[in-house]
């Protein structure tokens, strides 16, 4: 991975890395960023990487365009066969999988509507900043699914069991304003600010100790596993 990572074209990731922190940027604005097979790998690729390069303290997640991600690209869902679903599915199984295994932390910089798998991913990340005009939802009931990327997991334990069937139950949005006083969202920003603040943060986590960083991250992430 990290022989062949700055080698590599990316179709649908902006890359950026800056001293320790490491920018991922989603860029398919024309798609609202929807997660297709391709973007999926991809993203799968670059948390890969970031889990393995010593100098990458920090990964800040953000999206181009108005939106941070649709969730699945459901239009090139239609048609497939039950075979090829399952194989579409197990790629975000192992996206998401990356992204909650990553030792560093993850910044989400959400500045647009985070729905689905969007919301999935947003969901997994260590915290989030976020646009004032930011919308999220778990929309899968209402299409005859359900959420299948750690959502009926991580929405528990960052809002409780009650207010998360609330919002997976019904399907409906919330507000960005909501998601702070949910917990979803750690800070609410001013659209033309957001990647300013994220990056601002990481950059104080950067001034840290990395070998603390990334051992406190995995201790508190064991603390909603395990007992005392």
């Amino acid at each position: 991975i990290l022989e062949t990572f700055n080698q590599h074209q990316f179709a649908y990731l902006n890359i950026d890395q800056k001293g320790h922190v490491f920018e991922i940027i989603l860029n398919r604005p024309e798609k609202k960023n929807a997660l297709n097979p391709v973007l999926l790998n991809e993203l799968a690729f670059a948390l890969s990487y970031a889990h393995y390069n010593k100098e990458i303290w920090v990964v800040v997640l953000s999206a181009e365009g108005n939106v941070f991600c649709a969730g699945a690209d459901l239009k090139e869902r239609n048609g497939m066969t039950d075979a090829q679903w399952m194989a579409q599915h197990a790629l975000f199984e192992q996206m998401i999988m990356a992204l909650m295994d990553c030792p560093v932390p993850v910044i989400a910089a959400i500045n647009g509507a985070s729905y689905a798998g969007g919301f999935e991913m947003t969901l997994g990340c260590d915290f989030v900043y976020a646009s004032k005009t930011a919308r999220f939802a778990l929309t899968e009931v209402t299409l005859g699914i359900m959420p299948g990327a750690c959502g009926t997991q991580n929405l528990p334990r960052a809002v409780g069991v009650r207010r998360a069937k609330e919002i997976i139950l019904t399907g409906e949005p919330i507000s960005a304003e909501q998601a702070y006083e949910y917990g979803i969202v750690n800070k609410l920003c001013d659209p033309e600010n957001l990647s300013e603040e994220a990056l601002a943060t990481a950059q104080k986590i950067c001034d840290n100790a990395p070998i603390s960083i990334r051992q406190a991250k995995k201790s508190m992430g064991m603390s909603q596993n395990i007992d005392l």
